[in-house]
This record gives C-alpha cells, sequence and structure tokens, in this order.
C-alpha cells in the first residue's frame, strides 16, 4: 500500500511541520516514508508546498505529482493542485479561508474550518494539524501511540510545552 500526500498553503501555515509529522508517524507505523518540502522566496506569506509518501515497498522517487490526498489551506493552492489529485483521491479544504468548493465530482471533500476552529479554541497558529487529525481520521490512522511518538519528534524539547496542545488540535479535527 503506497499513499501519496500533497500539503500545500501560505508559508507560515504550518505546511512542512504538517508533512514532516506525517512522514515521522509512517516512520514509526513501520513504513517507508519520503518528505520533500517546496516554499517560495519568503518564509512567511509565499508559497509553501510538501510532498510525502507513506508505504509499505520501496519509495522510488519523493515527488507527488498526482496525489492520492490533497491538503489545500488556501484557496491557491486548491486551484493550482485540484486537477492533479487521482480518481477517487480525497481533498481538505480550510473552509474558512476557502470559499468555492471542489469542482470535482470523482473525488471525496472535506470541508474543514480548520483556522476558525484553532481561533476559537485559542491555538491561533494550529489549523494544519485540526487538518491533519480529520485527514487521520478518515484515513482510519487516528489511534494509537504513533501519534504522540510522531509530535515528540517534530516538536523540538525547546518547545515540549506545545506537545498536549498540538495533540488537542488534531483530536478536535478527528471528531469533525
Amino acid at each position: 500500500m503506497t499513499v501519496e500526500l500533497l500539503f500545500s498553503g501560505f508559508g507560515g501555515q504550518g505546511i512542512l511541520f504538517a508533512g514532516k509529522f506525517m512522514a515521522y508517524k509512517g516512520l514509526i507505523d513501520d513504513k517507508n516514508v519520503s518528505w520533500l518540502p517546496s516554499y517560495g522566496p519568503e518564509m512567511r506569506g509565499g508559497t509553501a508546498s510538501c510532498s510525502v509518501i507513506i508505504s509499505d515497498g520501496n519509495v522510488g522517487s519523493p515527488i507527488v505529482s498526482a496525489p492520492d490526498i490533497l491538503i489545500a489551506m488556501n484557496l491557491p493552492s486548491l486551484d493550482k493542485y485540484e486537477g492533479s489529485v487521482k480518481k477517487g483521491g480525497k481533498i481538505f479544504v480550510d473552509s474558512t479561508l476557502v470559499e468555492r468548493k471542489i469542482n470535482r465530482d470523482d473525488v471525496e471533500a472535506y470541508y474543514i474550518p480548520a483556522t476558525q476552529l484553532a481561533s476559537e479554541n485559542n491555538m491561533p497558529t494550529l489549523a494544519n494539524m485540526i487538518i491533519v487529525g480529520k485527514v487521520l481520521s478518515v484515513i482510519g490512522s487516528f489511534g494509537g501511540e504513533s501519534v504522540l511518538k510522531a509530535l515528540s519528534k517534530v516538536i523540538s524539547a525547546k518547545h515540549a510545552d506545545m506537545l498536549e496542545i498540538n495533540k488537542r488540535a488534531m483530536e478536535i479535527g478527528a471528531a469533525l
């Protein structure tokens, strides 16, 4: 089994962090993974995307050109990548920032008001992890210790106090 994910949005939305989390979770679940970040010239406000492949077999190339799962956290990302999602794939949209609906009927669409939920729950920088929680719940991979272990890998010791709030953000997404 191989799952190709493409995370996309503006710099500063935690796109690369979310992708890195998924890659670590894959490693902890004893899968082969690749993580390929891509971002524009600005670290904040420029475009950012991240390709993640999680596989039972070898990963030949880290490039995701036809994702099984697209996470679009802004309208330019949805506009750019919607057409590339595999037939039968899944598209997760931050519906707080993207008002339009998916134009395709051969994919599953999930509209998550992640930015709004993050703000309402006093975690304004964690819309990314709310969406990740929803993705994991949809693909049936939210339970188990690997979520907490992966969070422990991507959150530095300096920011260990952020572990529980990230976990809570993911629980909010999974419960949607």
